[in-house]
């Protein structure tokens, strides 16, 4: 049974693309919103750098849990009713945070609010591609991409201010009352615009993504602590990789896949989700590492390591909806390379800092790398998706996002393990400056990422979007017929 396609352009695109970007930039900004106040935190509920992480990571693995379901979600309620239930979720995990007692409440509501966090991204693109013609699909994504961008990058400035001025809880009580209001609007002004088919579900692949995902990231966060040899740690990876390798080949096999990795039959989508990984990686990665540094080593301010990364975020904003445009005119080939060319560059600049590293040379590196992140991050993403036909758009969005956040979460996990691990001395009469060479040797490590990602870059299809729809149509008529 199917529901008769919604007749698109007959919709006001505008307060639909206002409520959906309104929801993921909240959404978003979760991701690293704590990235600032993670030192506060450690202090004021006891934790290690490792655990503390946590908090951050575990939003995005149960991100990276919840966006495979969606496919099957958007495919089995209507537009309307999915984004106020995410939001709806989001909104209650944001008031657990806000009133959480001790680190186990905290993590309690962190979880929740990812779980509403991880629909609304994939649930927002989908929409996108289906509303906006592939012509227009690149400046369109360009809007998405300042959201992408932007959130995660104001996060740990957001932070920064909030936790000299006021208790890290305050953070949560000023992202409540606008989670609320976005609930409110999107009561009112959403429209259905997917198509559903009713897929079964299968409870088996849930529990085996949830015991992948979580079993690698729990392994790759847990070696810091306790060791790589450690029996707790080689348990987990060794389930993790299992279960994660038996969801896969179940997936094969379902007529109605939770996932669909057919998706990767198609080579360009497959390389720059690949990118997509390895950028996301670096920037949520960065993001939680350098204020640790910044305030831990080198004796910044939470507001100064939040004021460092402010530049960039403003700068990548702004570029995201120019990239889209070039993206449009030129395909995405060459943006792609300039960008991972400037981002590999400016991660090995990281890979000297001392406790008498400035905050101009912070603040300009970080801003430069920003830009290039900017150019790769949505026009990759675009050009991946518009070589999917139609049907496969929910679960090529659904794939991308969630290869995305398990990268940036078990990252960010063997990013902070290497920068522990990599540490000199770690005594509390060490010299500041040792515990600083695990800082760079964790950017050697993603200045490495980086150049996979740019040797990566060259496989892409010089394409513009009209040759992206010729080719699409060709696809969907050979395979009707």
């Amino acid at each position: 049974m199917k529901q008769d396609q919604p007749d698109i352009q007959q919709i006001n695109k505008f307060p639909i693309v206002a409520v959906l970007l309104s929801g993921a930039f909240l959404a978003i900004l979760n991701q690293t919103l704590l990235a600032t106040a993670i030192p506060p935190i450690m202090e004021d509920l006891n934790l290690t750098e490792n655990t503390a992480q946590w908090l951050t990571t575990i939003f995005m693995l149960v991100n990276g849990i919840m966006i495979p379901i969606t496919a099957f979600l958007i495919e089995t309620f209507t537009t309307r009713r999915l984004l106020i239930t995410a939001m709806s979720l989001f909104a209650v995990g944001t008031l657990i945070c806000a009133i959480a007692p001790n680190f186990f409440i905290l993590m309690t509501g962190r979880v929740v609010q990812a779980s509403g966090a991880g629909i609304m991204l994939p649930l927002m693109m989908t929409v996108f591609f289906l509303i906006f013609p592939i012509e227009k699909r690149g400046a369109a994504m360009g809007i998405v991409g300042l959201v992408i961008s932007f959130a995660p990058a104001i996060g740990p400035t957001l932070s920064g201010w909030v936790v000299e001025h006021y208790p890290w809880r305050a953070m949560f009580y000023i992202i409540f009352p606008l989670a609320i209001i976005d609930i409110i609007f999107a009561y009112y002004v959403m429209k259905n615009v997917t198509t559903r088919s009713f897929p079964k579900v299968d409870i088996l692949s849930i529990l085996l993504s949830t015991l992948g995902f979580g079993g690698l990231l729990y392994g790759f966060s847990s070696a810091g602590d306790n060791g790589w040899s450690s029996t707790i740690v080689v348990l987990s990876l060794v389930i993790g990789t299992i279960s994660l390798l038996t969801f896969i080949l179940r997936q094969f096999k379902l007529l109605q896949p939770i996932l669909e990795f057919r998706v990767f039959k198609y080579k360009t989508f497959t390389i720059t989700t690949a990118i997509g990984m390895i950028v996301f990686m670096a920037l949520i990665g960065a993001e939680t590492i350098l204020p640790i540094y910044m305030q831990n080593m080198a004796g910044f301010s939470p507001m100064e390591s939040g004021m460092m990364i402010m530049p960039g975020a403003l700068l990548m904003g702004v570029m995201s909806p120019f990239t889209g445009r070039i993206y449009d005119r030129y395909g995405a080939r060459w943006l792609v390379i300039g960008g991972l060319t400037i981002m590999t560059i400016t991660t090995f600049m990281f890979t000297n800092l001392t406790i008498d590293t400035s905050l101009t040379y912070l603040t300009i590196v970080f801003a430069i790398r920003m830009l290039g992140i900017s150019m790769v991050m949505m026009p990759a993403t675009t050009a991946g998706l518009n070589q999917l036909p139609t049907r496969l758009i929910a679960h090529g969005t659904a794939m991308n996002n969630t290869m995305r956040q398990v990268a940036a979460s078990i990252g960010t996990a063997i990013l902070v393990t290497v920068m522990t691990a990599s540490a000199l001395d770690t005594g509390s009469n060490a010299d500041p400056n040792k515990i600083i060479h695990g800082v760079n040797v964790a950017f050697y490590v993603a200045t490495a990422l980086s150049i996979i990602a740019l040797v990566l870059s060259f496989y892409i299809k010089g394409t513009t979007p009209a040759e992206d729809r010729a080719e699409m149509s060709r696809l969907e008529e050979a395979e009707i017929q």
